[in-house]
């Protein structure tokens, strides 16, 4: 369990983390929501202890996270950071391995074999194994850094924004994957996610961030409604139900959207001439 209490972070004089306090389950999949700038990244970050915390603390099963010993730390938890960069000349199954550090230092062992294997086949990388990282295309880099966090084998394994660069097929497939380890596995997983739906469909719980504040933190059913999504993301939306799941369609009618603003503009002159 991650436990958060009264945490706050500032950069300079802006607020960016307000008195947050909340509860991660252990063993299952929270998902991360709300508009950019949010504090989403920098809350992970925290958890990851990539951030310092300004104020308040962070337990991770019940133990302070300032207390965790660094190489224990890499052994508990996980994380992929929503940018990533390799500038050494490594191969994807070079860059796996390296998720085995922790547990190895550097020595790949019969289990390092098996978990780089099974990573590869899971994430349809097996044909590319001996390829060098500047050689592929940017999902395929993109499967290759989750495919070393699933190689820390790690309790809780924290994403940033993983479906980046990843196509519709490669998206679900790494939610499924995700979604498996959970349910398999007993991982607990911890994602920010800009697709409202792929939360929908995968995540046990939701936790929305707004201006650095958490807005709302609850089952998939009852964060997908339309006067959360629309107070949270300041849009007009529509919520459709599928296999008793709420899903989001945010679209807008182009002419619903224009006579929208010209009655606002309206609005506006009569305001001014009157």
């Amino acid at each position: 369990m991650i436990q958060v209490e009264h945490v706050h972070k500032n950069y300079g004089n802006t607020p960016i983390i307000k008195d947050l306090s909340l509860t991660i389950e252990k063993g299952k999949l929270t998902a991360l929501i709300g508009p950019n700038g949010a504090g989403k990244t920098t809350f992970l970050n925290m958890i990851g202890r990539l951030t310092p915390v300004d104020g308040g603390k962070i337990l991770i099963d019940g133990k302070d996270l300032s207390h965790w010993n660094r190489n224990d730390l890499a052994k508990r938890l996980a994380i992929l950071k929503q940018k990533n960069t390799m500038t050494a000349q490594i191969t994807v199954r070079e860059l796996l391995a390296f998720g085995r550090f922790p547990h190895m230092k550097g020595k790949i062992g019969p289990k390092c074999k098996q978990l780089i294997k099974h990573s590869l086949k899971y994430l349809g990388m097996e044909e590319y194994e001996y390829t060098y990282l500047n050689d592929l295309s940017g999902g395929q880099l993109q499967r290759d850094f989750i495919g070393m966090v699933l190689c820390q084998d790690t309790d809780y394994i924290l994403l940033d924004e993983p479906l980046n660069n990843l196509d519709m097929k490669y998206g679900v497939q790494i939610m499924n994957i995700l979604r498996d380890l959970v349910d398999e596995m007993g991982r607990t997983v911890i994602i920010v996610l800009h697709d409202i739906n792929f939360a929908a469909a995968y995540a046990d719980r939701i936790v929305g961030f707004k201006d650095g504040e958490k807005f709302i933190d609850d089952v998939s059913t009852q964060v997908i409604q339309k006067p959360v999504i629309d107070e949270l993301f300041d849009m007009d939306v529509e919520i459709i139900k599928h296999n008793q799941q709420n899903y989001c369609l945010y679209y807008q009618d182009r002419k619903q959207f224009f006579n929208h603003k010209v009655h606002e503009l309206n609005e506006v002159k009569k305001a001014v001439n009157q």
